[in-house]
């Protein structure tokens, strides 16, 4: 949908406008000119100074009733590109309301980047130091998560320079044009407009209508917040350093004379009564059907479970652990997963005796999943997990681990789901096995994945969503280590001329078959905070020597925080069919084969049936050509290659796409 644009005032009018139209174009357009301000200013900042930043970029563009009118400039020239032919740029709506303001906002949240080298990076640019509000103490402040996609967009974006994170927000957010976006760059002072407008081009290229989509979504807003508290522990420590002088400061002046009373200090007790947050009383329970009749298929659905759930003692002893941790509690978390207090009632999820122990889950806020477990018997001591599940949804909202020992763990699963088994990855033409469930939703023991490091089988749960929120939806799980197990996906190679496809539930035969030779790659992604894992069969080859066909694929893992790690996988012939993959290339912090990443090229060596070895390559559908450079030169059309080679010759691979650019192989 086009956005509207705010009309544009005559170019003739040679003065800005007045303080009270900059001020109507700042209240009418005040969310777009944050979300631009917060796309331009580094992330280096953190999301918390991003967004401070942002709103005060903003409110800080309003000029002062005694601000000099600023006459709009004369029609100028953009840098052009080499061989084209200059022409007048267009007129970018300067003397606009809207315009003026924009273009001020662009100004102050590009100057954050140009501080000198001897300035300190904590602090705002010099053209920025006077103070400025909003001011939050306590918060942290941050837009509400994305999925995969736009944290893959905001990664991208990181690795750019302001200025073309300013002129692909202005064309896909305001749909300027580029001679537009130039021209406007160029009166913000940006460095280099042409060239910004130029690196902008080439960002979510593979889908501009669905990078502009994302560049709208709440990834990007930071005019609808979250919260969560700063460092306590830190905090607190402050405070009572500050309590410290300021009691010192008093004693030495006299104003109070403690020594004389013989009197102490104390600090009161956290632990004397319970905040609102931390009261069983407060609680919150979802009603038992609740999931079949909302929108919002993830752990806020989930109700109580359990048969301590109105056990107050249990509940009340669960959250003083969580919001005090004594020294003694054993305490684990995810990656991304913060292990402090909650800063608001949560949401209960479990209480009940599993295994020994009496066990406690809650959700926070949709943010983390927190179990509490104690002995039943003896004096052991509590424990608390941590994990993060922001944007669960059907598939990685659909169970949490009550129990782990050994080889053995417990899942309460999501009231959606109707119907669960349990199948080994390494044998694909073994049938499911019935998995039983209790009433309260635990179900019984589950194989996991050996922890002793070997690979002769490798359990999943193959788990059927209710016919009331989707129609026969069957997916696979799998545990990693973490509380929540983690999504199996499969997207196949598209078919002569098809478009890119998109994953898909890995219960399909030819899914079984790639993820039999593949599963074992998994266990290099345990306790890393994965929510999903998607095996990608980029391309087939036939091999030298016979035409045996291979199989080429990208195994990308997700996690919650957003940062992903690819495994690109080479399938040789093989009789079979769980006969492990070979990893032949490893990188993580990476977009590759997601959305924002659809082109991969993967290499490796080969040893033929004869005993020759062979350099063999494959890339993704829009690879045009494969170049071999180092101990061997050769060069190849098309999406594969195989040249002879020495075992262990060093052998640089490349490849040219068809739309233009080039790829390297990942290593």
């Amino acid at each position: 949908m086009p956005i509207h644009q705010p009309q544009q005032r005559s170019p003739g009018n040679s003065e800005r406008p007045g303080v009270p139209q900059a001020e109507a174009a700042l209240v009418e357009h005040y969310p777009r000119l944050v979300r631009l301000a917060y796309l331009v200013l580094p992330p280096a900042l953190g999301r918390h100074r991003r967004v401070l930043a942002a709103h005060a970029s903003v409110q800080r563009a309003l000029p002062g009733a005694g601000t000099a009118p600023e006459a709009p400039a004369p029609a100028r020239v953009p840098e052009q590109t080499r061989g084209a032919s200059p022409g007048p740029a267009p007129d970018d709506g300067v003397t606009s309301a809207y315009a003026w303001m924009r273009l001020r906002v662009l100004r102050t949240a590009l100057a954050h980047e140009r501080r000198p080298r001897w300035w300190p990076g904590r602090l705002p640019a010099p053209t920025a130091l006077r103070p400025s509000l909003p001011a939050v103490w306590g918060l942290r402040l941050f837009p509400r998560a994305g999925g995969a996609a736009e944290l893959a967009l905001d990664q991208e974006l990181s690795t750019v320079s302001a200025a073309v994170r300013a002129a692909f927000a202005l064309r896909l957010l305001e749909e300027l044009d580029e001679p537009e976006a130039q021209s406007l760059l160029a009166r913000a002072d940006a460095r280099d407009p042409a060239s910004a407008v130029r690196a902008a081009r080439r960002l979510g290229a593979g889908d501009r209508a669905g990078a502009g989509a994302l560049l709208r979504s709440g990834e990007f807003d930071p005019c609808v917040l979250q919260t969560r508290p700063s460092d306590l522990l830190r905090r607190r420590h402050r405070m009572r350093v500050v309590a410290g002088v300021a009691a010192l400061c008093v004693v030495a002046g006299g104003v109070v004379a403690l020594a004389e009373e013989g009197s102490a200090v104390r600090l009161p007790d956290a632990g004397s009564t319970l905040a609102p947050d931390l009261d069983p009383a407060a609680l919150l329970r979802t009603a038992a059907q609740e999931w079949a009749d909302t929108s919002r298929v993830d752990f806020t659905a989930w109700p109580a479970r359990g048969d301590r759930t109105d056990d107050r003692a249990l509940l009340g002893r669960a959250l003083r652990t969580w919001g005090r941790t004594p020294k003694d509690t054993a305490v684990s978390t995810t990656p991304g997963a913060l292990a402090v207090p909650p800063t608001q009632p949560p949401r209960l999820l479990y209480a009940g005796e599993v295994d020994g122990a009496a066990v406690v889950l809650f959700h926070d806020g949709g943010v983390r999943v927190v179990r509490y477990a104690e002995p039943l018997s003896g004096t052991g001591a509590p424990a608390l997990d941590f994990a993060r599940t922001d944007d669960a949804d059907v598939t990685t909202g659909a169970a949490v681990v009550v129990s782990r020992s050994g080889d053995r763990a417990r899942f309460l699963l999501a009231p959606w789901i109707s119907e669960s088994t349990t199948r080994d990855l390494l044998r694909p033409d073994t049938p499911a096995r019935a998995l039983k469930v209790g009433a309260d939703g635990v179900t019984a023991a589950v194989a996991r994945p050996s922890p002793d490091g070997g690979c002769d089988s490798w359990p999943v749960m193959q788990l059927r969503s209710s016919e009331r929120i989707v129609e026969k939806h069957a997916f696979l799980v799998t545990d990693l280590g973490d509380l929540t197990p983690v999504h199996l996906t499969f997207t196949p190679k598209p078919g002569g001329g098809a478009p890119a496809r998109q994953p898909r539930e890995a219960t399909g035969s030819p899914a079984l078959l790639s993820w039999a030779r593949t599963a074992c790659s998994l266990r290099a992604l345990g306790g890393t905070g994965v929510r999903a894992v998607n095996n990608w069969d980029f391309a087939e080859q036939r091999l030298p020597e016979g035409g045996a066909p291979a199989q080429w694929v990208c195994t990308r893992a997700d996690t919650w925080q957003g940062p992903g790690r690819v495994l690109v996988q080479f399938l040789g012939p093989d009789p079979s069919a769980a006969a492990p993959a070979t990893v032949v290339g490893d990188q993580r912090d990476t977009a590759l084969c997601s959305r924002f990443g659809q082109h991969v090229l993967g290499g490796t060596h080969w040893k033929a049936p004869s005993g020759r070895w062979y350099v063999l390559a494959a890339g993704s559908r829009a690879v045009d050509r494969i170049q071999a450079t180092g101990a061997v030169r050769a060069s190849a059309s098309g999406t594969t290659l195989a040249v002879r080679a020495p075992r262990d010759a060093s052998v640089e691979l490349k490849a040219r796409l068809r739309e233009g650019g080039s790829l390297t192989a990942v290593r």
